[in-house]
């Protein structure tokens, strides 16, 4: 009977998909000794490899290819490819040298950085709770300057990177896998060209190194694609009031990882700098909550 029921579905698919996302600290923390740029040309590649395997398997060379062939949609893919790969470098990094916390606090001020940049390019008006949100993500960030005497540049970037790439994405009509498919796809000729003068070089782990990089490196390309197509089935059963409550799942093991794990340095200003991002948080779940209930009673009302 729970197969049945989409919401149970949906909310499994989806806290599935931010666990697996929550484990990237543990999963690249074992390829430390590889180069941030080989890690990321390895999962690019690898993934290029799956999704093209997935889109022949569901018949989509066609609408893939139409995608190619208009030059607006390419031209966006292209930008939004550059951003999710600036996103899962950084991320690496951040994972190599040990600033898993800046890491989570990038992707905690990620939902905040998208309505500011709605404000900002697209004009939307936000809301009075909207602005006290920002306003104190805003205050977080300036007490990681200010107090802690940190520039957050990796919290910073993953939350911009990630931010534009979803306001280019919810303009696009096309669904996530494709969407995937080609921006990864496109980047893959690049990855491809980077790993063979690495190993024109000599100078490659893949297949020179231990067995367990050998193994890690491909997997990658699968521990990429799998939380997203997860992520991708969820949404088609939930509503997005409980997608914007799990995504918090995601930063929160980073952060637990980063403090309790790997014994990042924390102190009480950086407490102080993250109480400010989680009361910005909670203020702003509850607002846009409230507001998806009043837009769906104001529609039952009209109906």
């Amino acid at each position: 009977m729970l197969l049945n029921n989409k919401p149970v579905v949906g909310l499994t698919l989806g806290i599935s998909a931010y666990f697996v996302w929550g484990f990237f600290p543990i999963f690249f923390k074992q390829l430390i000794e590889v180069s941030p740029l080989e890690i990321l040309a390895h999962r690019i590649a690898w993934a290029a490899l799956l999704l093209a395997l997935l889109v022949t398997g569901r018949k989509q060379w066609s609408t893939l290819f139409g995608l190619f062939r208009n030059r607006k949609t390419l031209l966006r893919l292209l930008a939004t490819a550059f951003l999710i790969s600036t996103n899962w470098l950084v991320f690496i990094i951040a994972v190599d040298a040990g600033y898993i916390l800046q890491s989570s606090l990038g992707y905690f001020i990620s939902p905040l950085v998208t309505i500011l940049l709605a404000r900002l390019l697209l004009a939307e008006r936000l809301r009075p709770w909207q602005k006290i949100s920002v306003a104190l993500a805003i205050a977080g960030v300036l007490c990681q300057v200010l107090v802690v005497g940190q520039f957050p540049w990796i919290a910073l970037i993953l939350a911009a990177s990630f931010g534009f790439y979803g306001l280019l994405r919810k303009t696009e009509s096309f669904d996530a896998l494709t969407g995937l498919a080609g921006e990864t796809i496109l980047m893959a000729p690049l990855a491809l060209i980077y790993l063979g003068w690495l190993a024109f070089g000599n100078n490659m782990i893949f297949l020179h190194g231990e067995t367990r990089f050998d193994l890690l490196l491909p997997i990658s390309g699968l521990v990429t694609i799998t939380p997203l197509l997860l992520f991708s089935a969820a949404t088609r059963r939930l509503r997005l009031s409980s997608v914007g409550f799990l995504q918090y799942i995601t930063p929160t093991m980073h952060f637990l990882f980063a403090v309790f794990l790997y014994r990042e340095p924390f102190s009480g200003a950086n407490m102080f700098s993250f109480i400010l991002i989680w009361c910005a948080l909670a203020i702003y779940s509850v607002d846009t909550t409230r507001s998806i209930h009043l837009a769906n009673s104001s529609t039952q009302l009209s109906a």
